[in-house]
């Protein structure tokens, strides 16, 4: 696959114009089949709004092409990272999910588990390259334990697996490779089932949500979602904590959803169920990687607003949080990510690049990386109000110059 340094300063809104030409629509019919406004398709268009990823999924699917056409990805060139460099190997041992390597020296459980417990650690701070390189060998040896034990110990060693799988699943996301995503998410699926462990199960079909937003299925994510609630029950009095964080979390997530739709009421009341489930817990945590509780409900309250275009409430969200010193950097850069989108769409171009640095600061790999981020400063370099040697010195370390 070619790297995106090919066409580096080529904005999505660029190519969304490309292929609506090349399909023969106007804007207004594009914007029908997304749905949204024309006047958005336009400004998005002429680079005077950065394309969200709603706005990009929405029309990859109406134009009929896939999301990384539309976003250029992987963004990876000679200057900068080696996270697609360690794509080939995960891919291999992905494929050799039901091989076990007799001449592999399984290691204790204690071990294993320390091991995916170290990846897990990475991911969460957005260190993909070491993560890239530890994934297939600690997958080969997950595999083959998985397939020699039995019993109790086999279940324990497929949530190891299942949990290994996941970082697949984040390096795919980050650099925008949506197939291995996929392939990643069933092995991820397949080994919750087999560990037999509810929670895990419930805590994969919110992960494999995300996938649906992406395909801009925002009806079929909201059922998914649904679904796991229902399996979880509706008794929140008598949740113990890691299922009160699967519940929340799924909140969370649909709140994300019925925004993108267009929402706002549902969106609401989603944010709120999380917002109890985040009192009831009394403080964050991190079951099964979840990491929910109020700093995770704060931080989707600045999403939801983001995704609805709300620049005032967005900007009231980025200046009332303060995100803890131990939150995840995986998590802090998202956040200040859609912190950069709000001040954007509220008016302070200040306030976006100084965010988008404090992006780069806690997770440069994944804002690197991240589509968001690159449409913001596009949009910042066209509407020239910055000190050009701030912008451009953040510009040429994305690989925009």
């Amino acid at each position: 696959m070619p790297y995106a340094d090919e066409a580096a300063g080529e904005r999505i809104g660029q190519r969304i114009a490309a292929v609506r030409k090349a399909r023969g629509l106007t804007q207004l019919q594009l914007a029908q089949r997304i749905p949204c406004s024309k006047s958005l398709i336009a400004q998005v268009e002429r680079g005077h709004k950065p394309a969200t990823p709603s706005l990009t999924a929405g029309a990859a699917r109406a134009l009929g092409v896939r999301l990384e056409h539309l976003t250029g990805q992987p963004y990876e060139d000679q200057r900068h990272g080696r996270v697609y460099a360690t794509v080939a190997d995960i891919q291999t041992s992905m494929l050799s999910w039901d091989l076990p390597d007799e001449d592999i020296a399984v290691r204790p459980y204690g071990e294993l588990a320390a091991d995916v417990a170290h990846a897990s650690a990475l991911g969460r701070e957005a260190r993909y390259v070491k993560l890239g390189r530890m994934l297939p060998p600690l997958l080969d040896e997950l595999s083959t334990a998985c397939h020699a034990a039995e019993g109790a110990e086999r279940e324990r060693l497929f949530g190891l697996l299942a949990e290994a799988y996941s970082g697949v699943t984040a390096i795919a996301y980050t650099l925008g490779l949506f197939d291995l995503r996929s392939q990643a998410m069933d092995r991820v699926q397949w080994a919750s089932y087999e560990s037999a462990d509810p929670l895990r199960v419930g805590r994969t079909q919110w992960q494999r949500s995300t996938l649906f937003l992406q395909g801009a299925a925002y009806d079929r994510g909201l059922r998914l979602l649904d679904r796991v609630r229902r399996d979880l029950g509706d008794d929140v009095g008598h949740m113990n904590g890691p299922t009160l964080s699967v519940h929340g979390a799924v909140h969370l997530r649909s709140a994300m959803f019925a925004a993108r739709a267009g929402n706002a009421s549902m969106a609401q009341a989603h944010l709120d169920e999380a917002a109890e489930a985040a009192r009831r817990i009394g403080g964050d945590a991190n079951h099964y990687g979840l990491e929910f509780g109020p700093t995770n409900v704060a931080m989707h309250r600045l999403g939801v607003a983001v995704e609805m275009h709300n620049g005032p409430e967005a900007a009231r969200c980025a200046d009332r949080t303060r995100l803890p010193a131990d939150v995840a950097p995986v998590r802090a850069g998202r956040w200040y990510m859609d912190a950069a989108r709000g001040w954007l769409d509220y008016g302070n171009r200040e306030k976006t690049l100084a965010a988008l640095q404090d992006a780069r600061r806690v997770a440069p790999e994944q804002t690197r990386n991240h589509p968001q981020v690159r449409e913001t400063v596009q949009t910042l370099i066209h509407l020239e109000r910055y000190s050009k040697e701030s912008l451009a010195g953040f510009a040429s370390w994305i690989g925009l110059t």
